[in-house]
């Protein structure tokens, strides 16, 4: 214990070097982060943890106490593992085990979360502050298994082995309205709390409008400038079809980096947006008139040791022999994968025949609506592949650890991918994507490769909350419902 942790109540004393839990990389982005703090005069560093559903839930500590966390960790309450997407708890917590088994959930002690200084940033829209995602540990040292940052990580470790390093550009729609006021009232904090009202940030239905894009050009400045300043590498702002529908696109980033950035970029996009006056949402099809569905497609190839792209292919390939098998990887396991792309009820609403979406499991060079795009062709050194399956609200660490799973085991078992759909994707008679998110979950806990990749613990985890979410949902009277059969009955 070094002299500086007597009296300091953050974290266990000593936890982190007791349990080798930083590496010398860590150590030393720690370093330039409590440098940069005192030479910025920070008041506030957020520490933050990506939940089960890719969301951060974390602490504000002041500047003196976070230099303590990269000692100790910081104390943090494992009760946000058993919450849904509304809070609701879905295993009895206070069994033993916690519901799961797992002896150290017994009465949901706290956990400790150590932070990461190489995701360290201090964040514009936020004077005096700075910002890092933390990993989460139990007291005796071992991680928590739901964890899914760490679940990506085992994945990118068995990648790595095999002489390989991910990358991934990231292309995400999402929704830009005005929130006219912040006001809530009491009729509206209820659990979950109902949505408040809206209004559109511009016009929509005239795809890539220089014109609509003016439109919204103050909050898209102002969501640029800030992106930049931490270290985001935004490529493109583009209109979409939807009324104030964003498709923003990211230059290719290194295995964790990614979806790290996933992470940072929903949260800062929708705390800009609300410190602006805008509301930012990430759901796939908001309940609005004339909306339309918002997609998450994933760009991703894999780095040879030699730093090359191994998907470029030779000869009449548009894809190297390890793109294909990674490819087929993909193609073989993404019924079950559904669950880590699309994690949300309202996102399989997207699955619709000539939407731009997929709807059934097949692949094509430069066609979108395949479930995979094949982007590039032979020599092209930008050659990849374009995941369409996901929503933006997928947790962005199971979405790539899934297809780095499923890409891994198409790779190890040399496969080989089915011809590629030459015309029209949504007319093959390959196999349907789920159209509901029980099927998927059904799916899931019928598969055993993503029990044998993630374990059965967390694929237990996942079905036990996505079941509950859905219980939730059936066992209320929708609108339709009621205007269906209230009068006519």
């Amino acid at each position: 214990m070094g002299k500086d942790d007597e009296g300091i109540a953050v974290g266990k004393v000593g936890f982190i070097a007791e349990h080798d839990l930083l590496t010398h990389e860590q150590q030393e982005a720690g370093e330039r982060a409590v440098a940069l703090i005192e030479e910025q005069g920070l008041k506030t560093v957020r520490i933050g943890w990506g939940d089960q559903h890719g969301i951060p839930r974390g602490k504000f500590v002041s500047a003196a106490d976070f230099a303590h966390s990269l000692r100790n960790g910081i104390d943090f309450s494992g009760a946000t593992l058993v919450m849904d997407t509304t809070n609701h708890l879905f295993t009895p917590v206070f069994v033993e085990g916690g519901g799961f088994d797992i002896p150290e959930f017994t009465g949901f002690p706290d956990v400790v979360l150590v932070p990461d200084p190489t995701t360290f940033q201090v964040i514009p829209w936020a004077p005096g502050t700075g910002w890092v995602l933390s990993d989460m540990f139990f007291s005796n040292g071992k991680p928590v298994p739901f964890s899914t940052r760490a679940t990506m990580r085992t994945q990118l470790d068995a990648l790595a082995e095999k002489g390989y390093e991910f990358v991934a550009g990231l292309e995400v729609e999402f929704y830009i309205l005005k929130r006219p006021s912040r006001e809530i009232g009491l009729h509206q904090t209820g659990w979950p709390p109902a949505a408040f009202d809206v209004t559109v940030a511009e016009q929509g239905y005239q795809y890539l409008s220089e014109t609509r894009l003016a439109g919204v050009n103050d909050i898209l400045t102002i969501l640029r400038d800030n992106l930049e300043a931490v270290g985001l590498p935004l490529r493109t702002m583009e209109d979409e079809w939807g009324p104030g529908q964003m498709e923003f696109t990211f230059d290719p980033m290194l295995g964790l980096g990614s979806a790290d950035a996933m992470v940072l970029f929903r949260t800062a996009a929708k705390q800009i947006c609300e410190q602006n006056g805008y509301h930012a949402t990430f759901m796939c099809r908001p309940a609005l008139p004339n909306f339309f569905s918002s997609g998450w497609h994933l760009h991703e190839s894999l780095r040879s040791e030699s730093g090359s792209n191994a998907f470029v292919g030779s000869g009449d390939e548009v894809l190297s022999e390890v793109g294909r098998q990674f490819l087929a990887g993909i193609l073989d396991h993404a019924i079950p994968m559904t669950v880590f792309t699309t994690p949300t009820i309202t996102g399989y609403k997207r699955f619709r025949p000539y939407s731009f979406a997929p709807d059934r499991v097949n692949w094509a060079v430069e066609n979108r609506g395949a479930m995979v795009r094949v982007q590039g062709g032979p020599g092209d050194l930008g050659t990849h592949i374009e995941n369409r399956l996901g929503e933006p609200a997928a947790n962005p660490y199971l979405y790539m650890a899934a297809n780095i799973a499923a890409g891994l085991d198409g790779i190890e078992g040399q496969k080989t991918p089915p011809p590629p759909v030459a015309s029209d994707p949504y007319a093959t008679d390959d196999a349907m994507l789920p159209t509901k998110l029980w099927d998927a979950l059904d799916a899931l806990e019928q598969d055993k490769f993503f029990r044998s990749v993630f374990g059965d613990v967390l694929i237990e985890y996942m079905l036990m909350m996505k079941r509950n979410e859905v219980n939730r949902f059936l066992s209320e009277v929708t609108d339709w419902e009621q205007n269906e059969y209230f009068e006519f009955f």
